[in-house]
């Protein structure tokens, strides 16, 4: 009974986007590892059937280049493909240390197109 139970209370979490918290921590082990990675801001993770898909936030210095960031971000989906077998696919978000995370991207309240006043 215990053993139906267990694998039961996984399907469930599963239909509903669940995933293990040692999966979260996996990744942040394997971006945590890379000297260039400041921060890392967010980590989203999911089931999509069978795949695994995830979503990070990483900062790094301000004064890098677009391509050198870009080339970090290449750098963390390779090593997340390669340390973490179970990922189907990987998007990396590159902010700058000290402006990352999700709050930073949030539209303030605003009118546009004649829509009532909204935020996103």
């Amino acid at each position: 009974m215990r053993i139906v139970w267990e694998a039961g209370k996984s399907v469930f979490s599963r239909i509903l986007d669940g995933v293990e918290p040692d999966i979260v921590d996996e990744i942040l082990q394997v971006v945590n590892k890379i000297e260039e990675v400041r921060d890392v801001t967010e980590v989203r993770v999911r089931w999509l059937g069978h795949r695994l898909y995830a979503e990070v936030n990483i900062a790094v210095d301000p004064s890098l280049s677009v391509e050198e960031g870009h080339a970090i971000a290449v750098e963390v989906r390779h090593r997340m493909m390669h340390g973490l077998s179970h990922l189907s696919n990987v998007v990396v978000h590159v902010d700058t240390l000290g402006s990352a995370g999700e709050s930073f991207h949030r539209l303030s309240e605003h009118e546009h197109d004649n829509l009532p006043s909204h935020s996103h």
